[in-house]
């Protein structure tokens, strides 16, 4: 990936504000009170499509139309949130969206993206089989593979950043899940395009902590498995290009269980009345987890989504 500069991440601005307006940033008191540290929350709960990535959907399809004016439409896997953001994106600019999501995948988040103007297809039994059967379908249908991971998506991602470090240019830390990596490479290339001092620190699950251990082994791990109902979190093998920002650019990576990734999902409702899928709630959870180093600091932390299925809500809140 290349090094984005303050000037592509302010283009990428110009073209996601004509489909989305900026979100909001706020200093909670009840969650400052409790973890005895300003937090300062990114709300990405409040785009569109209830999560971040829809605006790397967006910087994505003007390049690919610019890059490749005869693609008749796109292919992707996901497991929800990235599929919901192809399929709005797509559907602006008149183009097919063939969305690939492994068997059992949230029917509320396929709901979702066959609304946005997605064809969904079910396939394999995790992100990873999906991801192949995406690129099969790809050649068989002759449509664009959108990779997880590129620059045109971190280009349009790192505008949440921007608008972060912008109401907020003094903080001392970030959290920031990390899925497939979009989310942690923007808030890094964002950080250092306008010079700040900011530590990023990444978050995934105790239970798909791939990203944790290749950074600690300095090289890519993979794991068995990535069994964690933060879909958002649930990748077994970190994509070396997300990698190589990450490990340069991260402080460090925290892993939280799936309790503490619950109990941030209701300490969200309570302090604030948000609603947070899982990966969203998650950097809170290390949040909390690290709130002794915190204290007294100014602290972001990403609420990167909120799309969680009601039945799955209703457990982790009851």
């Amino acid at each position: 990936m290349h090094t984005l500069t303050l000037d592509d991440i302010q283009q990428a601005a110009r073209q996601v504000y004509q489909a989305m307006p900026a979100t909001a940033q706020y200093r909670w008191p009840l969650l400052s009170e409790r973890l005895g540290c300003t937090v300062w929350v990114k709300h990405e709960n409040h785009t569109p499509t209830g999560a971040f990535k829809v605006r790397g959907g967006i910087t994505f399809m003007h390049w690919l139309k610019r890059a490749h004016p005869e693609a008749k439409g796109i292919v992707t896997a996901t497991r929800g949130n990235h599929g919901q953001s192809q399929a709005f994106a797509a559907s602006a600019l008149g183009l097919r969206a063939l969305i690939v999501v492994p068997k059992g995948n949230s029917i509320e988040k396929n709901n979702a993206m066959r609304g946005f103007g997605g064809e969904v297809v079910e396939y394999g039994r995790d992100f990873d089989e999906a991801r192949e059967e995406a690129a099969r379908l790809a050649k068989q249908h002759d449509l664009y593979l959108v990779p997880p991971f590129h620059t045109e998506l971190v280009k349009g991602v790192a505008t949440y950043a921007l608008e972060l470090f912008t109401a907020a240019p003094d903080l001392d830390t970030v959290y920031v899940p990390i899925g497939c990596g979009s989310g942690i490479c923007a808030v890094i290339a964002a950080r250092d395009a306008l010079g700040l001092k900011a530590e990023v620190v990444g978050v995934v699950s105790t239970e798909a902590a791939a990203a944790k251990l290749s950074f600690e082994a300095g090289e890519i791990r993979e794991t068995e498995s990535a069994n964690t109902f933060a879909d958002g979190l649930a990748v077994r093998k970190p994509i070396p290009e997300a990698f190589a920002v990450y490990a340069k650019g991260a402080a460090r990576i925290v892993a939280v269980s799936e309790e503490q990734i619950a109990e941030a999902m209701r300490v969200y409702y309570t302090d604030t009345h948000n609603l947070a899928e899982g990966a969203g709630a998650s950097a809170l959870a290390a949040l909390m987890v690290e709130r002794g180093e915190m204290q007294g600091k100014n602290v972001g932390v990403v609420l990167s989504g909120g799309n969680i299925d009601r039945s799955v809500y209703a457990r982790v809140i009851g």
